[in-house]
């Protein structure tokens, strides 16, 4: 009985494992099907998740195209739109003409506050220079302008007269003799066409109303406010040679009406070497504010030549102002009267080398020296002539000229072009400008 108890006992105990380890495996297939559930949940998830990120990143892919085309449109914008930029400029000299700029050891004084514009609008090109003196206010040019071939482009109002080399007939501050009788850097109201340097040559042809403060009866307080010289009255035998001509009983007269042009052809002969050579010619009319006075013509050739780091430039030529018993006439600029001879020969050499260096800020130093002048005058006064050594340095937005002026009746180094003086002055000049 015991023996049968036991068995009992034991197939009890076997019967209820059994059932606890089916229970078991039981609960653990339902906790697989559970994590089975679950992994496909989180499958699914992550899959919704894969879905947004791709989504996220399509968008991130379409604004960083947006962008880049954006800053593509402003790039272009900004090289077609308009440009602003300008110069402060001061001036140190010390002079042999002047005691009293001795005796102080020279002058230090402001120069110009000046602003420039450039570039174009729909495809109309622009350009603009006005200059703030502390005596004066000058617009230098004030243009609007249009290519209308890939060669040609024509510019309207206040724009370059061309003539002799280009850009400047000179490499220093104070430019050559001619531009003190208005053969350089002259600006005046008009139209230009000019072609741009294709199958080796270019040329430049304009049509100028009168000046740039608008001729004999321009609205203006003062003709000699102005950047650059043109004639403004002629000059009487007794008349003084820095008198103004506007004055009552005086004798104004101004351009008008005047034809320009402009040759240059260019040829390469070696490596590093480049030349230009050109022809200049200008023809126009002088009125008095009633009538025709008289006409004035002129004509250069000139040449410019690149040999590696030097700089060539010669010009030849001659002005005629054909007005009836007057052989001097009155111009004017920077605020002063001056006189020249009615007609005259110019001529010009120049030579400079250029050294780029690494010196700090300093990027490019440039050693020149121009030699100018004016002689074989209608009015017999002695010749003018001007020659300027100097070296101008620049230096990230510094550039400065350093220049030694020996002169004889040169207006601006203690002269006139009409004057008569055998003496020889001197003028050491340093300019600083900062350029924006």
């Amino acid at each position: 009985m015991l023996k049968l108890s036991k068995l009992a006992f034991a197939t009890m105990l076997g019967a209820t494992t059994s059932a606890s380890y089916a229970s078991d495996i039981d609960a653990m297939q339902a906790q697989l099907t559970q994590l089975q559930q679950q992994m496909q949940q989180l499958q699914q998830q992550l899959a919704a998740e894969k879905a947004k990120q791709a989504k996220v990143n399509q968008q991130l892919e379409e604004q960083t195209t947006t962008l880049a085309k954006q800053t593509q449109d402003n790039t272009e914008t900004a090289q077609s739109g308009v440009k602003f930029g300008g110069a402060i400029r001061t001036n140190y000299s010390h002079t042999s003409y002047s005691d009293g700029n001795k005796n102080r050891g020279g002058d230090f004084d402001f120069d110009i506050f000046r602003l420039n514009v450039s570039g174009d609008i729909g495809g109309v090109l622009i350009g603009g220079e006005i200059r703030f003196f502390d005596y004066m206010t000058a617009i230098k040019s004030a243009w609007a302008g249009y290519q209308f071939t890939d060669d040609w482009q024509v510019q309207v109002g206040i724009t370059k007269v061309p003539f002799g080399n280009d850009p400047y007939n000179s490499h220093n501050y104070f430019f050559s003799a001619n531009y003190y009788v208005g053969l350089e850097d002259d600006h005046d109201l008009g139209v230009m066409f000019k072609r741009k340097v294709a199958d080796n040559w270019q040329l430049d042809l304009g049509f100028f109303k009168n000046d740039e403060l608008g001729g004999v009866d321009g609205y203006v307080e003062d003709r000699s406010h102005r950047y650059s010289y043109d004639i403004v009255g002629s000059r009487t035998a007794d008349e003084g040679i820095y008198a103004d001509p506007g004055v009552k009983g005086g004798n104004p007269l101004g351009e008008y009406n005047t034809f320009t042009g402009r040759y240059a052809y260019f040829f390469e002969h070696g490596e590093g070497m480049k030349t230009e050579v050109g022809f200049s010619a200008l023809a126009g009319g002088l009125h008095n504010g009633q009538d025709r006075a008289g006409s004035y013509n002129a004509w250069a050739l000139h040449v410019n030549s690149n040999i590696n780091n030097w700089n060539i430039q010669l010009q030849h030529g001659e002005y005629d102002y054909n007005i009836d018993n007057t052989n001097r006439i009155a111009v004017g600029a920077y605020g002063f009267y001056d006189s020249i001879a009615t007609d005259a020969t110019t001529s010009s050499f120049n030579v400079a080398y250029s050294v780029p260096v690494e010196w700090g800020p300093v990027s490019n130093l440039q050693f020149y020296n121009d030699y100018s002048a004016i002689y074989n005058k209608s009015d017999n006064t002695a010749d003018t002539w001007m020659n300027v050594t100097g070296v101008s340095v620049a230096a990230g937005g510094l550039f400065t000229y350093f220049d030694l002026v020996h002169a004889r009746n040169q207006a601006f180094v203690g002269g006139s072009v009409a004057g008569d003086s055998d003496e020889t002055e001197r003028r050491f000049n340093i300019n600083i400008g900062y350029y924006f």
